[in-house]
């Protein structure tokens, strides 16, 4: 996904918060806030705040849609509200999709029910 299908996309499903945004749909779009913002910044303080305020939800639908897209549920966006949840959702935010066939929840609870049972090599020896 290029660019301008990035952010075209972001702003055309801005109160989308299901389904799933690929790595580059993401990445992209928050590419396009940082320069925007830092441009804006330069000319008027006042400006940057209405613009971060008018791309907030544009700026949430697509970081759900982008948990949504690595297994993650996307009440984790809430995680944003700590200091150091930054850091976790970036690296949640820049992993792969995890299987190609299961919906994206599906993703997670399957990634759960590994984590209980182990790997299948111990399944099996047990």
């Amino acid at each position: 996904m290029t660019f301008a299908e990035s952010v075209s996309t972001c702003f055309r499903k801005y109160t989308d918060f299901d389904g799933v945004a690929s790595r580059s749909e993401f990445w992209w779009f928050v590419l396009f806030v940082v320069i925007v913002t830092t441009v804006v910044g330069w000319i008027s303080s006042f400006l940057a705040g209405v613009f971060w305020l008018a791309i907030l939800l544009p700026e949430l639908a697509v970081g759900v849609r982008r948990l949504h897209d690595a297994g993650r549920s996307g009440w984790r966006q809430l995680l944003q509200l700590t200091g150091i949840g930054v850091i976790i959702l970036i690296v949640f935010w820049v992993q792969p999709l995890e299987t190609l066939n299961a919906p994206p929840l599906d993703v997670g609870r399957q990634l759960m029910q590994g984590a209980r049972h182990g790997p299948p090599h111990e399944q099996e020896n047990q």
